[in-house]
């Protein structure tokens, strides 16, 4: 009996690390990428705090994505601290202010995920996790920055944990795929459920 009982999942998203754990877990992934304007659909919503924020553009991501009859997975990761909300820096310069802001603080990642077929959602869940940054030197960021390239545009906190990332931390509390922005244990719960994973 196969592990995967249906046509490839459709991972609306175009983060490779989503990818990835999907992959790794045995699941058959076909990427299809939502049109959606994200500022556009927070506007739209009105204020919302980071949790439902990710929860409100993961929905939004599944729902976009035409692909009758199969299942669609949307995700989204915000990243909080205290009343600061924080998007993918802009350019290097962006990312440097930013990983200062959160230098020796600790600050919440929000990762939310959202299946959907036939543009109606059949499964949603948030999950958080904490991580506290060690203090960061000026010559230490350029170092790290130097490093990373480009890839510190690429995620909501400037950072990938799995990755270079690891080096900016002293402490992280959560779950591991929640970090890297997707409740996986959960999604395969529900898939389980749902019938398309073997129980």
């Amino acid at each position: 009996m196969p592990l995967w009982r249906t046509s490839p999942l459709v991972l609306a998203s175009r983060s490779v690390p989503r990818r990835a754990m999907l992959e790794a877990a045995g699941i058959p992934v076909a990427v299809e990428l939502p049109l959606i304007d994200e500022r556009a659909t927070e506007e739209a919503a009105g204020p919302r705090g980071p949790a439902e924020t990710a929860a409100l553009l993961a929905a939004a991501k599944a729902k976009a994505v035409h692909a009758p009859g199969r299942l669609v997975v949307g995700a989204d990761q915000t990243l909080a601290l205290g009343g600061h909300r924080f998007d993918k820096p802009a350019d290097r310069a962006a990312a440097r202010r930013q990983l200062m802001m959160l230098s020796g603080k600790t600050h919440e990642l929000y990762a939310a995920v959202a299946v959907a077929r036939d543009g109606a959602i059949l499964f949603e869940a948030v999950d958080q996790a904490s991580l506290a940054m060690r203090p960061l030197s000026n010559d230490f960021l350029d170092a790290y920055l130097n490093a990373a390239g480009d890839a510190v545009l690429a995620s909501v906190g400037a950072y990938q944990l799995e990755r270079l990332g690891v080096h900016l931390f002293e402490r992280v509390t959560g779950d591991h795929f929640t970090i890297l922005g997707l409740p996986l244990l959960r999604l395969l719960d529900f898939l389980r459920r749902e019938g398309s994973l073997a129980g």
